[in-house]
């Protein structure tokens, strides 16, 4: 048996017992960036975890044992989501991870957890080298970019018959990870994008960018990355006049993405690839109606949060409350009854069937789907 295992078993059995001799909380961290550019996803993810935990908790918690969330910044920073992955770990004793947001601290922060035999679920991290690594407690509850990536770069060729694509990423994890999985099916379409930039985190003067895409005559621009640039980046080009189609992937999938742009007549027809509407499946449809009731709209990333959090407790619920057990369980094939859906996972901690369709902004600053 190597190291690793040994030290996940004894974690494994350590926290079992602990739980089982004190009848203390369960702890789940719900890690994002809650502070920051980009805490409106923080949020998101904060409100499903929230909820879920609140409803379970109503129906008997786990196994007789409330959930106790810890909330857990990491500002989408990668140095400081290994900080409170280590937090999380050693001060406050969780047993499962909700989150984080961005790859670029999903991927040093799962580490930690891994190590420490603490399951993690994703609500949003994308990037393909994620669960490609083989970290057994590492899951997600959406899609990869290679999958979106694919279906931009088909709807780019084949709904918009586009030949002038700029492609432009934001140097980040996800970010770029999303463009080049969009130009890679682009390419193998064979079409040649026409411009292919970085741009940084943080930027918000975009006219030199901007003229290099007029200088290329582009017809779409492809962005990875989030709402706080492309906002910015799509108001630069239509003052300028340019008409180029804007497409992003599911880092614009909030509603900061019309406020930072400055207002929903840029936004008007921006193209962005997400998950089948997330409030939709009949299953989430109570719940759906509460968050609606007390004035929240479960955007984005909501409803993928609240059924992370619900196949934590699922996999603790069926493995005694043992992280390790409960990671071996999801990754058997077992079907998990979520409120968007039954979800099973393969080997890698992915989804068996991922739901990616297009979506478009309108002028009244609202998002809705395309391929219905």
């Amino acid at each position: 048996m190597s190291k690793a295992v040994v030290k996940k078993t004894l974690v494994s059995l350590a926290v079992a017992g602990a739980i089982t001799a004190a009848q203390a909380d369960i702890v789940v961290g719900v890690a994002g960036p809650h502070t920051g550019a980009y805490a409106a996803f923080g949020e998101q993810l904060w409100r499903g975890a929230a909820k879920a935990a609140e409803d379970i908790n109503a129906q008997g918690g786990i196994n007789g044992e409330m959930i106790k969330l810890v909330k857990a910044d990491d500002a989408c920073e990668p140095k400081q989501a290994v900080s409170i992955a280590n937090r999380l770990v050693d001060s406050d004793e969780a047993v499962a991870v909700v989150g984080h947001f961005c790859s670029s601290s999903s991927i040093p922060a799962s580490v930690i957890y891994d190590e420490a035999g603490v399951l993690m679920v994703t609500p949003a991290s994308t990037n393909p080298a994620l669960t490609d690594r083989g970290l057994p407690g590492v899951f997600r509850v959406c899609g990869r970019d290679d999958q979106q990536g694919d279906v931009a770069a088909s709807y780019i060729v084949g709904e918009l018959g586009a030949k002038r694509v700029a492609v432009i990423h934001d140097k980040d994890t996800y970010g770029k990870g999303l463009a080049d999985a969009m130009k890679s099916t682009l390419n193998s379409y064979g079409v040649k994008e026409v411009l292919y930039e970085g741009l940084t985190r943080g930027e918000k003067d975009f006219n030199a960018l901007v003229t290099k895409i007029r200088s290329v005559d582009a017809d779409v621009v492809y962005f990875g990355g989030l709402h706080s640039e492309a906002g910015p980046l799509v108001r630069q080009m239509r003052e300028q006049g340019l008409t180029a189609k804007f497409i992003s992937g599911d880092g614009i999938v909030s509603e900061e993405f019309v406020s930072v742009a400055g207002s929903p007549e840029y936004v008007d027809g921006v193209l962005m690839t997400f998950g089948a509407d997330p409030t939709s499946y009949p299953a989430g449809k109570a719940v759906v109606k509460s968050f609606r009731d007390t004035g929240v709209e479960p955007e984005g990333y909501v409803m993928y949060s609240y059924t992370a959090m619900q196949v934590v407790a699922k996999a603790l619920a069926a493995n005694d409350l043992d992280p390790v057990a409960a990671s071996d369980w999801l990754h058997s094939g077992v079907k998990v009854d979520t409120a968007m859906g039954t979800k099973s996972f393969d080997d890698k901690g992915d989804l068996l069937v991922s739901d990616y369709v297009m979506y478009e902004w309108d002028a009244k600053g609202k998002y809705n789907m395309l391929n219905k």
